[in-house]
């Protein structure tokens, strides 16, 4: 049995016990990008509430920090809600997902300003820089992550992503409070033969921020060697091809040219010739994506344009040779950028997104479907010609042998894409012709 991650535990705990909060929202009229703000405004009250410590406080008065602790825990609570909101309620879109991005920035650059000018104003001067390195950091993570995505490979390993962050800051933050309240906010420890303090009240908040301002560089420059990797592996291979079409360009041009009447030893001396341009028709995305080398088990494939990332789907056989009845399709990643590694879906994507569920109709039949989208079904069955399992779609009111699955993304979210339209292609059994259809799911 897969192990689930603590944190996709803890995730899916959360989501259970929120989500009656969420519709309650939704019924309330209140928008994506409406709880975002909210979220923002929240932050700034973080903010609020640490320089006003800073200005009225004393060093030994921790209640302000405790106080903020639980606001940014009630803010961060915000940043859950706002996606909820949009998968529940269907109200998903390209520049919500943007706005999100860009005041979840803003929300943590505002908090973090709060607890550098506290902590300056009450002279925890090396804590300070410490938590200005966390901000760094922070918004390197973030920063990588992003422009990773936008040149099409995937970048989400490392410890203290944004969830991880809120919840050290905010539990840090109250637990320092709490303990200010009962044993004093300049309490110190001592070590018997040491002059100084080890450890005092405020050390409560401002390790958690120093472990942060580490772990934080350290998941930046991760990100980065990894996606390093990946794309010195995806140029390599581009040059390549590249050099490749260079060639196979140049003995085009040699044709044209020589049929226009210039001679070889025109082209060869680079004489000067107006150039000749050959130009093609565009062509749909999914036209140009590589076409994973079929194997006996395979059954059909997706993909999407986010990337040439391709999710194939094989049939699972137990040791009798047959369809293995708790899971008679396996789902794997082939990996293009990545010279067509073959990578397992990760939980998240088991879970929510790429999945198969599947359910026995009898006669070694199953219906199956994807877990992100109920409303179409597929038939896993032998097929009468060769008695070899198929995967059949209803593609323009004809039953087809499923091939391919193209979905057209333009933004959104993980949770809440924007698709702009899916596409079915198979094999009409009957007539053995090519068969697709798209439609707006």
């Amino acid at each position: 049995m897969e192990r689930v991650p603590l944190r996709i535990k803890l995730q899916k705990g959360i989501y259970f016990v929120i989500d009656p909060f969420v519709k309650l929202l939704i019924k309330l009229g209140l928008t994506p990008n409406a709880v975002t703000t909210i979220g923002f405004i929240l932050n700034i009250g973080v903010a609020v509430i640490f320089v006003a410590g800073a200005e009225e406080g004393h060093r030994g008065d921790l209640s302000y920090v405790g106080w903020a602790g639980a606001l940014i825990l009630f803010a961060g609570l915000f940043d859950m809600l706002d996606g909820q909101v949009a998968r529940i309620g269907k109200m998903g879109s390209s520049f919500g997902a943007l706005y999100d991005s860009v005041l979840d920035r803003y929300s943590e650059l505002v908090m973090f300003l709060g607890i550098c000018y506290y902590l300056v104003g009450h002279h925890y001067f090396l804590s300070s820089l410490f938590a200005f390195i966390a901000l760094i950091g922070s918004m390197m993570v973030s920063y990588t992550r992003a422009r990773a995505e936008g040149l099409g490979i995937e970048c989400k390993d490392g410890l203290m992503q944004r969830p991880e962050r809120v919840v050290t800051i905010g539990i840090s933050a109250i637990a320092c409070g709490i303990t200010g309240h009962y044993l004093g906010g300049d309490h110190k420890w001592y070590i018997t033969g040491v002059s100084f303090h080890v450890f005092e009240t405020m050390s409560i908040f401002t390790i958690p921020i120093t472990l942060m301002a580490v772990l934080t560089n350290v998941t930046a420059v991760k990100r980065l060697l990894g996606a390093k990797k990946t794309l010195d592996a995806r140029d390599g291979k581009q040059t390549t091809d590249t050099t490749s079409a260079g060639k196979l360009m140049m003995g085009i041009g040699v044709v044209v040219l020589t049929g226009l009447g210039f001679t070889d030893k025109d082209v060869i001396t680079k004489k000067s010739i107006n150039p000749v341009f050959i130009s093609e028709n565009p062509k749909d995305p999914q036209d140009t994506f590589p076409v994973p080398a079929s194997n006996p088990k395979q059954l059909f494939y997706l993909q999407r344009t986010a990337n040439t990332n391709t999710i194939v789907c094989e049939l699972n056989l137990n040791s009798k040779g047959q369809p293995d009845e708790e899971s008679p399709v396996h789902v794997f990643w082939i990996r293009y950028p990545e010279g067509g590694m073959r990578r397992e879906l990760n939980y998240i994507q088991k879970v929510f997104a790429y999945g198969i569920k599947s359910q026995p109709i009898g006669n070694g039949m199953y219906r199956l479907h994807f877990v992100s989208y109920r409303k179409q079904s597929f038939i896993l069955m032998p097929s009468p010609r060769d008695n070899k399992y198929h995967v059949y779609a209803t593609i323009n009111h004809k039953q087809a042998l499923l091939n391919r699955l193209f979905v057209k993304v333009d933004g959104g979210t993980f949770w809440s894409p924007n698709v702009v339209y899916m596409e079915m292609k198979g094999i009409d059994p009957v007539t053995g012709k090519e068969v697709m259809e798209r439609f707006k799911p």
